[in-house]
């Protein structure tokens, strides 16, 4: 914001006859600000290189010291350019055409040497299940690049239309911006299709789900009491019941295929994106400028297009801080927005600079140091039960802890994304590799996990690792119809309370016995 407001007053005052001390203190401002982004570049390349040692010099005078620094840049830019110039009068577009282009050129290029890396890195060690064949951090990347690009593109073509009203007096936006805003409704019809593809393979899941439901719960052989005295008939299929298990099943199978979905919507977004911008860097005018006079439904469908674009993204960003404030009332889009936040801020800060604080960098240290005092302490073994999130917390830990103490820890997972996310977007550190290593050096290992479940799933080890790690899915809901251990209908319980039903407390009770006081008995792998 400091160089947008600064360097054009700051160009204004290098003309001829202006006056010497504002040429100098534009100078000044033009330095503080470039001296002030290669910093931040330093710091970001330069900090969370170690895990052995903490930098605390770094981090107390540059990190905390650089939004001080920043806003006292700005003020110092507000001031400046505030002065008065009697002789000045503005005309035209602000100077930033250029740095749009040239800032969205650089990120494009990044993102296609991210994808050209990362490719090299899967094929040196290919595995099936990795998501879009390790293009996966290139794909959310060029995500994250245009959402950033659409929201400046949006707020700023609104406020200009607010600005210039009717009579159109105001230049408008950069012409990127506008471009950018353009490309949105093409966007939206590739994402309607995808949701019609999604429904379409919803439906056809159910489809064959609600067979498997039948079966499972052996509606055809299922009986029910009558009065005294007399014989016992067949139990009515509910129809509605086994439709919303069915469906049930189905939406949650739907995470399995994200990665296509991610991968379809980056690569088009990349595409108009380069679209966008060899359009404004070869026409220089707005989209419903430039084809005003080529064929009618041309330059209809751009005028569309333009206009449309920035108002949905205008709706779009009122959404989005509607969405974050309702997290504050709605327990699910709590729940919801609680699961990406926990999956970014799992990584240390060097993958996410400016992110929030890592709470793993906390929670593993502790839990690690726990678990190696109480065993080296007692001289006992321990079961280390997590739930979603906390698997992947307990299977970090349990990586931190010395071959000794790890042999004396058995694992308890359930809900567990371990592999059905960790595993397939982070091969490096949550691979199948990692995962039979860990598996291996631990006492024993239990993973539980329910077909209604749309972040829990089987970790699919190979071998004969999986059939031992992997239970058998446990039921969902635990009875079908109603019984004298639920006289009504038993919810379908999805993610949560996997307490809840009878087989985890035997599976917990095989894992207690199985690190009993004795000698571990042999392992099959």
């Amino acid at each position: 914001v400091a160089a947008a407001v600064g360097t054009s007053a700051a160009r204004e005052d290098r003309r001829p006859g202006g006056p010497a001390v504002l040429e100098l203190l534009g100078w000044l401002l033009n330095a503080a600000l470039v001296v002030l982004a290669v910093v931040v570049v330093w710091v970001v390349c330069r900090r969370g290189r170690s895990e052995r040692r903490l930098d605390r010099e770094l981090d107390g005078h540059l990190v905390r010291g650089l939004p001080t620094a920043s806003i006292a840049v700005l003020v110092l830019a507000l001031v400046y350019a505030g002065w008065s110039r009697p002789g000045w009068s503005s005309t035209g577009r602000l100077p930033g055409d250029l740095t749009f282009g040239g800032i969205t050129l650089v990120q494009g290029l990044l993102v296609l040497a991210l994808g050209v890396v990362a490719r090299v890195l899967h094929r040196s060690r290919p595995d099936p299940r990795t998501a879009l064949y390790g293009l996966g951090g290139p794909a959310v990347a060029m995500l994250a690049c245009a959402l950033g690009g659409v929201m400046s593109a949006g707020v700023a073509q609104r406020v200009a239309d607010w600005l210039g009203g009717t009579d159109d007096a105001l230049p408008g936006p950069p012409i990127l911006l506008t471009w950018q805003a353009a490309v949105i409704p093409p966007l939206l019809l590739v994402v309607v299709t995808l949701l019609v593809w999604l429904a379409r393979r919803t439906w056809v899941l159910r489809r064959e789900e609600t067979a498997a439901v039948e079966e499972e719960y052996g509606l055809a052989e299922s009986v029910r009491p009558r009065a005294s005295g007399q014989d016992e008939e067949p139990e009515p299929r509910d129809a509605a019941r086994t439709l919303r298990i069915a469906r049930t099943r189905a939406m949650a199978a739907l995470t399995d295929r994200a990665p296509r979905v991610v991968g379809i919507i980056s690569t088009v977004t990349l595409l108009l994106g380069a679209g966008a911008l060899a359009g404004a860097f070869a026409t220089g005018e707005t989209p419903a400028r430039a084809a005003r006079d080529s064929y009618a439904f041309v330059a209809g469908a751009a005028q569309t297009a333009q206009a449309l674009g920035s108002w949905l993204i205008g709706v779009g960003f009122l959404l989005f801080v509607t969405w974050g404030r309702r997290a504050y009332k709605d327990a699910s889009a709590r729940r919801t927005i609680g699961i990406l936040w926990d999956v970014g801020t799992f990584w240390p800060r060097a993958a996410h600079p400016f992110a929030p604080p890592c709470y793993a960098e906390r929670a593993v240290p502790d839990l690690t140091w726990r678990m190696a005092t109480w065993t080296r302490t007692t001289g006992g073994r321990l079961v280390i039960s997590g739930h979603s999130q906390g698997s992947v917390l307990a299977a970090a830990a349990a990586w931190q802890l010395s071959p000794a103490v790890r042999s004396r820890v058995a694992l308890l997972t359930y809900g567990s994304p371990l592999e059905r996310l960790y595993g397939r977007w982070f091969p490096a550190h949550f691979g199948p590799a990692s995962l039979a290593s860990l598996h291996r050096e631990v006492d024993c290992w239990r993973n539980l996990y329910r077909l209604t479940d749309p972040i829990g799933g089987p970790v699919r080890l190979p071998g004969r690792c999986g059939p031992e790690v992997d239970a058998e899915p446990f039921k969902d809901p635990l009875a079908y119809g109603r019984t004298a251990d639920h006289p009504l209908p038993a919810p379908i319980l999805g993610h949560s309370d996997y307490q809840a039903d009878p087989a985890f407390a035997a599976e917990r009770q095989r894992l207690l016995a199985r690190i009993g006081p004795g000698v571990p008995g042999p392992r099959d792998c």
